[in-house]
């Protein structure tokens, strides 16, 4: 299967879609997909999203970032189908993200399930995050 990945803006990608994506990547459990106004102003706010499509168009992979593309990037969400799981896709989107901000840090924070596949594309854990839940 080939797929592609490209840079869109997130207010132009169809909501249905993405909530497919975070339902079907498993994302969406921590994710608040059933309240689409503010999942649309997610979107929205991500200055830098970058996605894969098959060839036929079907969405199925997902990269949200917010960035000053200068510094830092936080990438917020990075999302791929299930079906489509090992296959590349993920590490793609990363790369997609690192070609849009040459030179700037990549900062996420990990799902549970995900903490030992970064180390594999690179990245190194940082023991001082923090977080202020509302």
């Amino acid at each position: 299967m080939t797929w592609k990945i490209e840079r869109v803006p997130g207010d132009g990608l169809d909501l249905d879609e993405v909530l497919t994506v975070y339902r079907e990547s498993g994302l969406g459990e921590r994710r608040p997909i059933e309240d689409r106004e503010r999942f649309a102003a997610m979107l929205r706010g991500a200055n830098l999203v970058v996605v894969c499509r098959t060839e036929e168009g079907r969405l199925i992979g997902i990269a949200r970032s917010v960035s000053d593309f200068s510094y830092v990037t936080y990438l917020s969400d990075i999302a791929v189908s299930a079906d489509f799981q090992r296959a590349g896709i993920g590490r793609a989107l990363i790369a997609g993200t690192q070609a849009e901000t040459p030179g700037v840090k990549i900062v996420l924070l990990s799902a549970p399930a995900a903490v030992d596949y970064y180390p594999h594309l690179g990245f190194t854990r940082h023991e001082s995050a923090w977080m202020l839940q509302p």
